[in-house]
């Protein structure tokens, strides 16, 4: 390989610094630049020999062989080699076995010199592609920023630096528009392989785990462990609920978390464009927890039914809508934080019980007269 692209040395010195820097194994380059120089010799020579290509691992030559089946008459030159002509480069050939025919087809120096640069250059951008695809793969679950590219068709892309960021439809606040330009956080919910090997970086801003991992940022005492996230519940845009926790009693999780003047959750609130986020205390006992998950609803008494996995739940007059909420949102969301969700959460007002109680002692009554009677 001396004429154009790249010589011998140039090879060997080039394949070393890749496998230097890039860890890319000399041998892998050698196989990948053998086969496509075998491929570039049947594109270019219309060959129907069966041909093998070998590169010396020390000197970077490569060298073209034609194989050939030993015969004692060859009948098929293409493909074969009479005993007497095979001996003159293998004395040891045999009928049956195969000998490797050098060939140096016109040119094939240029065509090979050429190939090897391509192969060179294809695989460090295979590499790089690897590298920045580990690197973001092992970042899953991370917040990052990016500058956007583009915003149509329902799907943001975003610059990140060493890759590309896409937030589909469903990962997006719906009350938020994203404008090209716009910096913005969000949350590396995957990492894809596109279009040739490309790494892509799947965000979203409307997952639960978005607003977990502000809160891990903004708050330091959930970023150093001392109150625990137990669980958030998110109707992106719209509400979040977050259950907190600490074994310390002498700290406040709930009021860690929104901080003097509510000033440490409003940098959440701001980021997440107004979106309300009642932040509740977690407790082991579930009564306790359903009542504190029903805010800004004031409980007054919450009943356990196991067995049929029903959750009754009492509240003044003027609180039944705000703990049933829009469309049903407070008690759908609260049934999500505290791992109820295939249960039923059965929300009346106070007048609304009292009516109950007071038609079951009626039938009561009404029954035992009946049972009197007779």
């Amino acid at each position: 390989m001396r004429e154009e692209g790249i010589d011998n040395k140039q090879l060997i010195v080039a394949i070393q610094e890749l496998e230097k820097e890039k860890g890319i194994k000399k041998d892998y380059l050698l196989d990948s630049i053998e086969s496509a120089l075998l491929t570039a010799y049947k594109r270019n020579y219309n060959s129907q020999e069966n041909v093998k290509v070998i590169v010396d691992r020390e000197t970077g030559a490569s060298h073209l062989y034609s194989v050939k089946e030993v015969v004692e008459h060859a009948e098929n030159p293409v493909l074969q080699i009479s005993l007497e002509e095979a001996r003159k480069l293998d004395k040891e050939a045999q009928v049956g076995t195969t000998v490797d025919v050098e060939l140096v087809p016109k040119n094939f120096g240029r065509i090979a010199a050429q190939t090897a640069k391509q192969v060179i250059i294809q695989k460090l951008r295979e590499a790089e592609r690897e590298i920045v695809y580990s690197e973001y793969n092992e970042r899953k679950g991370e917040i990052v920023s990016g500058i956007i590219q583009k915003a149509d068709q329902g799907i943001v892309v975003m610059d990140l630096g060493k890759v590309e960021g896409v937030m589909p439809a469903k990962e997006q606040i719906p009350t938020e528009k994203y404008h090209v330009n716009d910096k913005i956080k969000g949350y590396i919910l995957d990492v894809e392989k596109g279009l040739k090997g490309a790494p892509q970086v799947i965000i979203s801003r409307a997952c639960p785990e978005f607003v977990k991992k502000l809160f891990e940022f903004e708050i330091p005492e959930i970023y150093e462990g001392v109150i625990e996230i137990k669980a958030v519940s998110r109707d992106a845009g719209s509400r979040s609920k977050i259950a907190v926790y600490s074994p310390n009693e002498n700290i406040d999780p709930v009021g860690s978390c929104v901080g003097q003047k509510g000033v440490r959750i409003q940098n959440i609130i701001n980021e997440l464009n107004g979106e309300k986020i009642d932040v509740i205390e977690w407790n082991a006992d579930l009564s306790i927890y359903i009542s504190s998950a029903l805010l800004p609803a004031q409980v007054m008494a919450v009943d356990i039914d196991e067995e049929n996995r029903v959750a009754q739940v009492i509240v003044p007059d003027d609180q039944l809508s705000l703990a049933i909420g829009k469309s049903g949102q407070n008690a759908r969301l609260a049934a999500k934080l505290t791992g109820l969700s295939d249960w039923r959460i059965d929300i009346k007002s106070e007048s609304q019980f009292r009516k109950i109680l007071l038609e079951k002692q009626e039938e009561l009554e009404a029954n035992n007269e009946e049972n009197n009677e007779e």
